[in-house]
């Protein structure tokens, strides 16, 4: 409580004051205060998930060796590489995978499908939640899908 001088008056002779500064987790405060953190409930990723995701690579960029044009072919297969490398981070990077989505978009749009099913496989859902529920907020805005 604080009085007319603004100072703090102690009730009952508890007087309990926290800060809490940027990034705080777990935070508890208070008398008699039992606070147990464990591990959260998100979904952990696999070997076999990894595995799972890198056969999911390796069949797109088969598709787009056979199909991609000669001329566009070594770069469509550099980007499927970016991307792959983009989902299986420890931290995935949405900005990566937004750019060689819009580059098969406008390079080969006949391909373009077969990028965006990649994104919206649950594996890779799963595999960006492990990162965060930001994260798989963010993929789900961007590239839609049911992750």
């Amino acid at each position: 409580m604080v009085g007319k001088d603004n100072a703090v008056k102690e009730i009952g002779g508890d007087n309990i004051q926290i800060t809490i500064g940027d990034g705080a987790h777990n935070i508890a405060a208070g008398k008699k205060i039992h606070q147990v953190v464990g591990e959260s409930s998100r979904s952990q990723v696999t070997e076999a998930d990894l595995a799972t995701i890198r056969q999911l690579f390796a069949d797109l960029r088969h598709q787009i060796e056979a199909q991609a044009p000669a001329e566009k072919k070594d770069s469509a297969v550099e980007r499927i590489a970016e991307l792959e490398e983009a989902v299986i981070a420890k931290e995935p990077d949405l900005t990566t995978m937004e750019y060689v989505k819009k580059w098969f978009s406008k390079h080969l749009p006949q391909m373009a499908g077969m990028v965006a099913g990649v994104l919206v496989n649950p594996i890779v859902g799963k595999v960006v939640e492990a990162a965060g529920d930001l994260a798989a907020g963010e993929l789900k805005r961007r590239f839609g899908g049911k992750q």
